[in-house]
């Protein structure tokens, strides 16, 4: 069997291989188990005007199934619906034979490596081979050619609010903010900052101070646990941050509480001390 050629040797560009052949497009169907929620229409059309004008340039992996007549796609779906795009009638093929769960599994394995797979459609293929075949974190980290720490972290995404990870998804924030937004622990909080994030177009690095400074205020004994009150307090902050260049903490409870300034030179201080002063007369 091609299995014990290895990952690398599945999916190799080799159109010269002796085991090319040619199948009507009619004869092969999808994998429903991949792990591809969605195909960008745009992207499909157009890797079909590609196709009409350089024919298809890898091959589709299938394998025969159990009816003799038809075969199941492994790797390759985007360019086989994208054959059928372009009016193809017969595609390149490499055939392999394997059972069920090889081919899932290998079919993950590809769409992970070779697919736009956005980041929640990512963390839920590493999710499914973990689960289906019993893969360790080790094994996810080599069979995909990532490190250890990225499986780790991908799969700790899938732990937030769905509201987060559906904006994930969407692209309206980046992998980055879902990474700062992973240590707030609260969801309600977690959401809250995340309204910040769309509202003020924060950037990772924003974002991650938001996050601990959300963190400090809710391990301080005084802090405001309401979370319309605390969401306040923390904008308050921010947009004095913004205005004074320099980090600004608010703490407080009942209405009261204290704002933290911070300065970086006796000259800064002065600046400060001066323009409080001003404010004041």
């Amino acid at each position: 069997m091609a299995l014990g050629k290895g990952y690398d040797d599945l999916f190799a560009d080799n159109t010269s291989n002796e085991n090319v052949l040619s199948l009507r497009v009619s004869q092969i169907e999808p994998n429903k188990d991949q792990p591809r929620n969605n195909m960008d229409n745009d992207a499909l059309n157009e890797l079909a005007e590609s196709i009409r004008e350089n024919g298809i340039i890898q091959p589709i992996v299938v394998r025969p199934l159990k009816n003799g007549l038809t075969y199941q796609i492994i790797a390759g779906e985007r360019r086989w619906r994208a054959s059928k795009i372009a009016g193809l009638l017969e595609v390149p093929v490499i055939v392999r034979d394997v059972d069920d769960a090889e081919m899932n599994k290998l079919a993950m394995i590809e769409n992970i490596q070779r697919e736009d797979l956005d980041p929640v459609e990512e963390a839920m293929g590493y999710k499914r081979l973990s689960e289906a075949f019993g893969m360790t974190h080790d094994e996810l980290s080599r069979s995909v050619g990532k490190s250890r720490s990225y499986i780790t972290n991908m799969l700790r995404i899938l732990t937030m609010p769905d509201r987060v990870l559906g904006k994930l998804s969407s692209g309206e924030i980046t992998i980055g903010h879902a990474k700062a937004l992973l240590s707030l622990t609260d969801k309600d909080a977690c959401e809250e900052v995340l309204d910040i994030v769309l509202s003020k177009h924060l950037n990772v690095r924003q974002t991650e101070k938001l996050v601990g400074e959300v963190n400090s205020a809710e391990t301080d004994k005084d802090s405001i646990r309401v979370p319309e009150k605390n969401k306040y307090y923390v904008e308050t902050a921010l947009s004095l941050k913004e205005r004074l260049g320099r980090n600004v903490k608010i703490k407080g409870s009942n209405g009261k509480g204290n704002i933290t300034l911070e300065f970086y030179s006796d000259d800064d201080l002065a600046r400060i001390t001066d323009l409080l002063a001003s404010l004041s007369e």
